[in-house]
């Protein structure tokens, strides 16, 4: 199992930060009719927000946040790496279809939809394709990262499809669109981290764990003490 450099833990750590410091700094530049919990993240990057900068600058840095950790995140398995990265382009991509201030956008729509399955969907994109835990018939073989056991991927991404499921509903007719949003982008920046933190602590076949090396016995020969000879 290839090591995760240690920048990899400061960019994902840094996704979660980006994400709120974002809102809340662009949030409190708004007029006071913006309600965080009523309006949505993608107001405040669109052409009628307030220094939108800010907040679009934040979604193109956790973006880029996602692509880094998925380059390197080797103990997830292709398929799960392949998501991330989709999630990483897809938060980038939404800067160039604002949301707009009245009304809908079909392709803002997509493509946040797009970010948010992928994902949702990247901590299980490898879980059948990995040991349900550690492998008990190759004890000394590499320890699979518990973030990537398949109980826990699967209900990680069952968590995260439902706060999904709840975005939608909120989006159709509800009053707490910025507030369901809001949580499930926090939770889909969150769990990179401690997928990266699980792959570091993993532990790698080493001499510690392969036992001491065994010496073969010297030759026994004539003239040798303990031959008779």
């Amino acid at each position: 199992m290839r090591a995760v450099p240690g920048w990899a833990v400061g960019a994902a750590a840094a996704a979660p930060v980006l994400l709120a410091g974002g809102w809340t700094v662009a949030g409190a530049r708004q007029p006071p009719g913006y309600d965080p919990v009523r309006d949505t993240i993608s107001e405040l990057a669109g052409r009628e927000a307030t220094d939108p900068w800010i907040m679009t600058g934040c979604l193109v840095l956790l973006g880029c946040c996602y692509l880094g950790t998925a380059l390197v995140l080797h103990a997830a398995g292709l398929p799960s790496r392949f998501l991330l990265a989709v999630g990483g382009v897809a938060t980038i991509a939404l800067i160039a279809v604002p949301r707009p201030k009245v009304g809908g956008s079909l392709g803002h729509g997509v493509v946040a939809t797009v970010a948010v399955l992928a994902l949702a969907l990247w901590p299980a994109g490898s879980a059948l394709l990995l040991p349900r835990g550690p492998d008990r018939r190759h004890p000394a073989g590499a320890e699979v990262p518990w973030a990537f056991r398949r109980p826990v991927a699967l209900t990680v991404t069952a968590l995260l499809l439902a706060l999904f499921v709840w975005c939608a509903v909120e989006v159709t007719g509800g009053s707490r669109t910025g507030l369901a949003e809001r949580i499930t982008a926090l939770a889909a920046a969150g769990w990179p981290l401690l997928a990266v933190l699980s792959a570091r602590r993993a532990r790698s076949p080493g001499p510690e764990r392969a036992g001491p090396p065994v010496r073969p016995d010297p030759p026994v020969g004539p003239g040798r003490p303990g031959t008779g000879g």
